[in-house]
């Protein structure tokens, strides 16, 4: 009996100019040209489908390879960064420690490694349901990438996600809901 993969392909979204509006912060100029990399690593990949977060960074980041095979980006909003606090910290690096420590910490206004890991989680298992069998990129954030990673596999760490490129590509292999693989592209 051949049995269908599913191969997901995280994409994490290339350079971006910081403000603190995450919906419509966009790619800086190396971003751009670290997007048209992604494209090109992506191509002979044969993906049927491409998600992203709603953020412009991420959107721009996979918009290449949407426009190589044809295809909408599918917009999740579950695959959004997640949402460290309410407003700015004054220590980016030991927030994220002290978040990755205790995985029911939460900062003011922000989200638990439990909580945005789940809703992550809960968006993967949406679209390995949707497009079982297929070859899905979606456009991502590191943290929330880690996150997801960390449920099927937990030395997708913290000290994994300070070790992240932008952009970055891991592809995970599902057989059903199982966990086969997961590589570098």
């Amino acid at each position: 009996m051949n049995v269908a993969l599913t191969k997901l392909y995280l994409v994490r979204h290339a350079h971006s100019v910081y403000t603190p509006e995450e919906l419509t912060r966009p790619l800086s100029a190396k971003g751009k040209q670290d997007a048209l990399q992604v494209t090109e690593r992506l191509k002979n990949e044969r993906i049927d489908v491409v998600c992203s977060s709603p953020y412009k960074r991420a959107v721009e980041t996979v918009e290449g390879i949407a426009g190589l095979i044809n295809q909408e980006i599918i917009l999740v909003e579950e695959m959004r960064e997640r949402t460290l606090s309410a407003g700015p910290v004054e220590n980016f690096h030991e927030a994220i420690s002290s978040v990755w420590a205790d995985p029911a910490f939460s900062l003011e206004g922000g989200e638990s490694n439990l909580t945005a890991q789940n809703r992550g989680v809960h968006a993967i298992f949406n679209i390995m349901e949707e497009y079982n069998g297929e070859n899905v990129v979606i456009g991502t954030h590191g943290n929330i990438m880690v996150l997801i990673m960390n449920y099927f596999d937990e030395t997708y760490d913290v000290e994994f996600w300070r070790e992240l490129e932008m952009p970055d590509i891991y592809c995970l292999t599902f057989d059903g809901v199982i966990l086969q693989n997961v590589s570098r592209i």
